[in-house]
Formats: structure tokens, sequence, C-alpha cells
């Protein structure tokens, strides 16, 4: 076994490496970025108006709000990367990391963006009347041919193999964890309680999970960020500092100080776009799945609500984590307290046992909203890979999964998870630069027509006519 995961190591190594996943990552962002002249830059706050404030677009056909699968697609990305995944980051490569975690949120919009895009433009309707979309159907609807179905495939087949992955045997170990740190509840019984609560939410679908994410991930996350806060505003003095090596070791490399090893530029950029995709997952396709579930009128508007998950993940919560760890001098005690650090440092910050208590709890949400929105991303491959009958099963077996992996140790599989996600990244990333034409053009005409996002149905309607795409 040791040999077994020494392989899976190497390989995970390599895929995440310098010279294969991450330029791949970041060059799709970056041409997409371009293809679309800076959408995320110009939109952004049209874009968080239309998803937070506007909210519901209830004039096109979809099964959830547009809130609901923009609180799906966070609930299954602000998870144990918010958390553990920067201060690993951090830990590893140097405060400079989290600048290259902001660079891979920013270009990661425009990936975000597009995906989703393509998923409502794609998506179709299934046996029992619901929406379905993602990445399983738009390689092989928009890209023609023997490679449009080889990558919708592969992305299939990873995808489940990622649900089981990172999106449930991990979590449920981390929820565990957070339980047995803040309450002393054994593991155990932490897998009883996750079988009964996450059996009770998937039994009604995507309505379901719409709904308890919807009122769920907000509260989650305002708990995490309050939290925050006052640690930042109790260390003030040493934001600016935060900000300084933030930036200088983004570009020179960490010297070595307390447990820290050093660091070059190189692992600092590995790291912070390696950490920053677990946090956000721009251009691995899985928020598709969501946002195809959407009421919405067009893709571009599902496209810029969902475009703005990635700016609350990883420009608002990973941002706050790292600054607590940095500001709080908590970051140079070396990559094996890289599973404690965000607690020590909300610990540091915070008198009495609260700033632990915090982080613990807040880990434990979530990792169990993440739970809840893989759930969803796996059931709908599972369908695209068997059928719609496949569905019911799947959610037994992956109801049972996470109680094992409530009780069970999970360093192979936390590798493996991790080459999964890194291997459903690639046909997608593939995709979206084969499809960023028609993604661009579709785009930017009706931005041209509906720059607010205030057109109605009626007129969407006809835009839709005289452009002559039928979309749906």
């Amino acid at each position: 076994m040791s040999d077994f995961t020494t392989l899976l190591g190497d390989i995970d190594s390599f895929v995440w490496g310098p010279f294969f996943l991450i330029p791949l990552l970041l060059g799709t962002g970056l041409i997409l970025t371009i293809r679309l002249r800076g959408l995320q830059f110009r939109t952004l706050f049209t874009a968080l108006r239309h998803g937070l404030i506007d909210r519901n677009d209830q004039s096109g056909e979809g099964d959830i709000t547009n809130y609901q699968a923009l609180t799906t697609a966070l609930a299954a990305t602000v998870g144990v990367g918010n958390i553990v995944g920067v201060a690993t980051a951090i830990s590893v490569g140097g405060p400079g990391s989290l600048f290259w975690m902001w660079v891979t949120g920013l270009v990661g919009m425009a990936s975000k963006y597009s995906e989703a895009f393509l998923g409502v433009r794609f998506r179709t309707t299934d046996s029992a009347g619901e929406q379905s979309g993602g990445p399983q159907y738009y390689l092989e609807r928009g890209i023609k041919g023997p490679l449009g179905k080889i990558l919708g495939l592969s992305f299939t087949v990873f995808a489940i193999i990622a649900s089981f992955g990172i999106g449930n045997l991990t979590q449920a170990n981390a929820v565990a964890t957070g339980l047995h740190d803040a309450f002393g509840i054994q593991p155990h019984i932490s897998g009883v309680i996750m079988f009964i609560a996450l059996g009770a939410v998937l039994l009604g679908g995507i309505q379901s999970i719409g709904k308890v994410t919807a009122a769920f991930v907000p509260l989650m996350i305002l708990l995490y960020i309050v939290g925050a806060i006052v640690v930042l505003v109790i260390n003030a003095e040493n934001i600016p500092g935060a900000f300084q090596l933030i930036f200088t070791d983004a570009f020179t490399g960490t010297a070595a100080a307390g447990g820290f090893l050093g660091s070059g530029l190189i692992l600092a950029l590995q790291m912070g776009v390696a950490r920053g995709i677990f946090s956000n997952e721009s251009g691995m396709g899985s928020a598709s799945i969501a946002a195809a579930a959407a009421k919405t009128s067009h893709p571009v508007r599902q496209g810029l609500v969902s475009m703005t998950q990635t700016f609350i993940d990883t420009l608002v919560v990973v941002t706050f984590t790292g600054l607590v760890i940095i500001s709080t001098g908590t970051w140079d005690q070396g990559k094996e307290h890289a599973g404690t650090l965000t607690s020590d440092a909300f610990a540091a910050g915070l008198p009495g046992h609260y700033g632990g208590m915090i982080v613990s709890i807040s880990l434990v949400f979530f990792a169990f909203s993440t739970i809840i929105g893989w759930s969803y991303y796996g059931e709908r491959c599972m369908e695209r890979l068997v059928g719609r009958h496949g569905a019911l099963p799947y959610r037994m077996v992956f109801t049972i999964v996470v109680f094992f992996g409530a009780t069970t140790e999970l360093e192979t599989v936390w590798t493996l998870a991790d080459l999964a996600n890194g291997l459903m990244a690639l046909p997608n990333l593939i995709g979206l630069i084969l499809l960023s034409g028609l993604v661009a053009k579709e785009t930017l005409a009706y931005l041209k027509f509906d720059p607010k996002l205030r057109a109605s149905h009626e007129d969407v309607a006809r835009h839709l006519q005289e452009q002559g795409t039928d979309w749906k």
C-alpha cells in the first residue's frame, strides 16, 4: 500500500505540477479573459447585484432559482480548501502563495463564467422533466465528432470518482474531526448523524438541495467571516506588514523562518494555484452542473451569477483566512502543522478558546455543505453515464459512504481525490478553449443588448429570435 500511495503521490505531483495542469488552468483563464474582454472586471457589480439582490430570475425554464444554483455551487466549493487548503499553501509556499491564489481566482472567474454559460447553453431535459447539463453534456454537444464524446465521457467518469473522494470521504472525515475537536463527539456518532442528515436532504432531489443551501450557505460564510474580521481588528497593526509579505514573497520566494523551511517563486506559484483551484474549482466544470438547473432566460445571466461564486470563495473567504494566518504571525510553523494552522491563527487572535471553536464549527459546516453540493454533481454524472435509473442507487451509496469517511483514516484517499480533481479538469479545460469562440460571440452579443441584465423575458426572446439562436 505504501508503494501505491507513493505512486499516486508522484502522479498527483506531476498533474498538479508547474509543467502540466497549472499552466493549462492559468492559460485557459487568461485566454477566456482576453476573448471575453475582461468580463469579470467589467460586469462584477452587475453580476453580484443580479445574483444576490435581484436573486430570482423566474422567467426561464429550470428547476431552482439562480440564487439557489449559486448557493448550491458555493456549498460544493466553500469547504475544507478555504480553511486547510489555504493553510497548506502558505505553510509550504509561504505568504506569496496567497497572491497566486488571488490571481487564480481572478482569471478563474472567466473560466467559471464560461463553463456555467455552456452548462445552461447546452442543457437538456431528462426523462423526469428536470434540467440536466454540465461538461458531460456540453463537451459532447458543443464539440462535434469523436473528440467531444471522449472528452465528455472522461469528465463524467472522473467527476463520479471525485464525488466520492473530494466530495464525500475527505469532507466527512473533516466533519468528524471538527465535531470531535469542538465537542468531543466520537467519529462513529458523527457518521450516523451525517448519514441521517444527508439522506434527508437528498431525498428531495435538487429542489431540496437548493432550499437547504440557500438558507444554510450564507449563514455559514457569515459566521466565519465575522470571526475573521474580529481577529483582523485585534491585529490591525499587522495587516500592512501582512500585505507586504504577500506581494514581495509572491515574486521573490520566502526565506526560512521558524519552522518554515523557505520556498522559491515556483513553489509559491504551484501551491497558490493548486490550492486556489482546490478551493474555487474554476475550470473544473463541476459548478456548471448546478448552473444548468437554474431558472434563467439566457445563459449569460446565469453565467454571470455563477462567476460571482469564485469571487466570494477566493477573493473573500480565502483572503480572510490568509490574512488571519499571516497577520497573527502563525504562518511559519512549518508544513507539518498545516492541518491546525488556521485554528492556531484564530486561537492566537481571539481570547480564550473562541478562535479554535469558530474554526472547528466552520470546518464542520463548510465540509458538510460540500458533501451536499457534490452529491448533486455526482448524481447528474451518474445519470449521464447509465441513465435516470442510476440516480437512486447513487444517492444510497453516496449516503452510506459518508459514514465510512467519518470513521476511516484517509491519507491515500486524499491523494486519489486530488488526482481525480486534476483529471476531471483536463477534458473540461480543453473543451473551454475549443468552445471559447462560441462563448465570446454569444456573450458579447447579449451584453450589448442587455448590459445591466434588466431585459424582460419577452425582450430576451425577441433578441434570441433576431440572433437566430435557440439555446433551449
